[in-house]
């Protein structure tokens, strides 16, 4: 059964969120934006395996600590191991966003944030596909609109899914950055999200839980009531 733990990071104070398997105790971390040791604490204190990092988008705030959290699992486990372990993958978003990621010391200028080391992903995903770490499945639907290369991860068995900085309860993602389109966003939201179900929780990047019945509903930017 798929767990889930937000874990608010740096001073934007974005979700960044633990997930794990209950039965293999394997776990994935969707976007650490910075504080690792938070991350690593809450997995030493859960008992829990790291086996991938997940990418929504390539903003720094939710990949700055990407590469450092790599570093630090991988240098704990050789420091023990007699033969080399593995790095941990990183996986995602959609490779439209590699040119958010090449420029994280321009972000970190930006955005008041110490210089990230550069990192490359390992896997980029396409609308339709699907992650897995221990006995989880994860689909992934391109999102498009607050970056190009967005995309957002679903459980169908527990209808969670993580937005990342797609929606929010009550508001949508910018569109105001660097290759960002609004009519893109809302039609992400529209035929990307709300056909998962009305009943699916959903993390955003930053901010409160909701459900999307509740944000069609009630979000001023696109509740049903806003088109015909």
């Amino acid at each position: 059964m798929l767990h889930y733990q937000i874990i608010p990071v740096t001073h934007y104070q974005q979700n960044c969120t633990l997930l794990w398997c209950d039965e293999t105790s394997e776990a994935a971390v969707v976007d650490p934006g910075g504080n690792i040791e938070r991350i690593l604490s809450a997995l030493v204190e859960r008992n829990l395996t790291l086996v991938k990092i997940l990418l929504t988008h390539g903003h720094l705030d939710h990949v700055g600590g990407t590469e450092a959290l790599v570093r630090a699992l991988t240098s704990t486990a050789n420091s023990t191991a007699v033969s080399p372990t593995p790095s941990i993958p990183i996986e995602g978003p959609h490779k439209d966003d590699m040119f958010w990621i090449n420029i994280l010391d321009q972000q970190a200028e930006m955005m008041g944030f110490s210089v990230p080391k550069n990192f490359e992903p390992n896997v980029f995903f396409n609308d339709g596909d699907e992650v897995g770490f221990g006995n989880i499945r994860l689909q992934i639907r391109h999102c498009p609109g607050h970056t190009p290369g967005h995309i957002i991860f679903f459980h169908p068995g527990t209808k969670l899914a993580l937005v990342g900085d797609v929606l929010f309860k009550g508001s949508i993602g910018r569109t105001d950055f660097p290759r960002g389109n609004y009519d893109d966003l809302v039609n992400s939201i529209r035929t990307k999200l709300w056909p998962l179900g009305d009943d699916v929780q959903f993390i955003p990047g930053h901010g409160p839980m909701s459900t999307f019945g509740r944000e069609r509903f009630h979000n001023a930017f696109v509740a049903d009531k806003h088109f015909g």
